[in-house]
C-alpha cells in the first residue's frame, strides 16, 4: 500500500473517530448543547486543524508519493504551485513543497471557516421558521454535515478533474466569485426569510413523500397505519443539505483560489465542516451582534474573485499565500470588531 493512500486512509479513519468522540460526548443527551460543551469542541477542531497543519509541515511529501526530483517538480506544475526548484537540492525544495502545501491547508482552513459563518445565518433562520426544539439540533446538523462532507467530496475532486483539463474554468470561478461577493454586499441588509410550506425543497419532498403534519421527538421517519411518513424534523435536513450544497457552490471555488491540489482542499473543508456544528451552538444565541460580518464576508469573496482573476499576475503583484492570508485575517478580524464597536442600531 503506497503511503499516498495510507495518508488518505489515515484521515478518514480519524475523521470518523472524531465524529464517534462527538456523538459519545453529545448525542446522549437531551438537553442543548450548551455554551461551555460548544466552546470546548470549538477549541478542540481549531486544535486538530492546527496540528494536522504542523503533519503536513512534516510530512506532506507523503501526500503525493514525491520520492524523487522529477516527481516533485511533476505535482509543482499539475498543482500550479509555482514554486522555483533546483534540480540540484532536491531536499531543501522538498522542504519548500511542504512550507508551501501546510500554508495553503491553513489559509484554505480560514477561508472555509469564515464562510461557514454565513451557513451559520441561514441554519438559524431554518431552526427558527421550523420551530424546532433546540435539544434536536445536534442531531440534524450531524447528519447534516455527513451529507455535506459526500457533497463536498464530490465537489471538489470534479472541481480539479476540470481545472486540470479545463484550466480556464478558474477564471469563471473568479468571475463568479466577484459577482457573489457584490451581490451580498448589495443585499446585505435585506431580511432573509424562510417560508416553511412554500420552500422548494418542502414541495419536492411533499411530492414525493407522505409527510406527518406534527414532530415526533428526534425521529425523522414515523410509522402510522403500517405506512411510512417523514417527519417535519426530516425536512429540516434537508432544507439544510440543500443550503450547504449552494453554499459550495461559493466556498469550493474560493478555495481553489489558494490551492489546485484535490487533497488540501478536501482536509480544509472537512476540517472547517467539521468544526462549523460547534462553532454553530457557539454562536446560535449572538449571531445577529456581528452584523459587518456579511460586509466582511462580500468583502472576502470579492478579493478572491479578482486574485483568481488575476491568474499567475497575482503573485507578481505581492498577493502569496502567506499575503494572502494576512489579508484574509485582516478583513475578518476588521469586520468582527467594527460590530463590537459599532453595535446593530436597535429598531423602534
Amino acid at each position: 500500500m503506497s503511503n499516498e493512500l495510507l495518508f488518505i486512509l489515515g484521515f478518514v479513519v480519524f475523521i470518523f473517530m472524531m465524529m464517534a468522540i462527538d456523538l459519545g460526548l453529545f448525542g446522549k443527551t437531551d438537553k442543548p448543547v450548551s455554551l461551555k460543551q460548544a466552546g470546548f469542541m470549538s477549541l478542540v477542531w481549531v486544535a486538530l486543524a492546527l496540528g494536522f497543519y504542523a503533519l503536513i509541515f512534516q510530512y506532506g511529501h507523503l501526500l503525493h508519493h514525491i520520492d524523487s526530483f522529477s516527481a516533485l517538480q511533476e505535482v509543482n506544475v499539475r498543482n500550479l504551485h509555482h514554486l522555483t526548484l533546483n534540480p540540484n537540492d532536491f531536499a531543501g525544495g522538498l522542504n519548500l513543497y511542504r512550507k508551501n502545501l501546510a500554508l495553503e491547508f491553513i489559509t484554505g482552513y480560514v477561508v472555509e471557516y469564515a464562510l461557514s459563518v454565513d451557513n451559520i445565518f441561514v441554519m438559524v433562520l431554518i431552526f427558527s421558521a421550523f420551530a424546532v426544539n433546540p435539544k434536536y439540533y445536534h442531531k440534524v446538523l450531524l447528519w447534516g454535515i455527513i451529507g455535506a462532507i459526500v457533497m463536498r467530496f464530490l465537489f471538489i475532486f470534479v472541481g480539479a478533474a476540470l481545472i486540470n483539463q479545463f484550466h480556464w474554468i478558474l477564471y469563471l470561478f473568479g468571475a463568479f466569485l466577484v459577482y457573489t461577493g457584490v451581490t451580498m454586499y448589495l443585499n446585505r441588509n435585506q431580511e432573509e426569510e424562510i417560508d416553511p410550506e412554500n420552500h422548494k425543497v418542502v414541495k419536492l419532498a411533499s411530492k414525493y413523500f407522505a409527510v406527518h403534519p406534527k414532530f415526533e421527538g428526534d425521529k425523522f421517519f414515523v410509522k402510522i397505519d403500517r405506512k411510512k411518513l417523514i417527519t417535519p424534523l426530516f425536512l429540516v435536513l434537508l432544507i439544510i443539505e440543500f443550503t450547504d450544497l449552494v453554499f459550495a457552490v461559493d466556498s469550493i471555488p474560493a478555495i481553489f483560489s489558494v490551492t489546485k491540489d484535490p487533497y488540501i482542499v478536501f482536509f480544509s473543508n472537512i476540517f472547517a465542516i467539521m468544526g462549523l456544528r460547534s462553532m454553530f451552538f457557539l454562536l446560535v444565541n449572538i449571531i445577529d451582534k456581528f452584523h459587518f460580518l456579511k460586509v466582511g464576508l462580500a468583502v472576502l469573496l470579492t478579493f478572491i474573485g479578482l486574485k483568481m482573476l488575476a491568474g499567475e499576475y497575482a503573485e507578481m503583484i505581492g498577493l502569496t499565500t502567506i499575503n494572502s492570508l494576512l489579508i484574509i485575517l485582516g478583513i475578518l478580524v476588521i469586520s468582527v470588531v467594527a460590530s463590537l464597536i459599532f453595535p446593530k442600531k436597535e429598531v423602534a
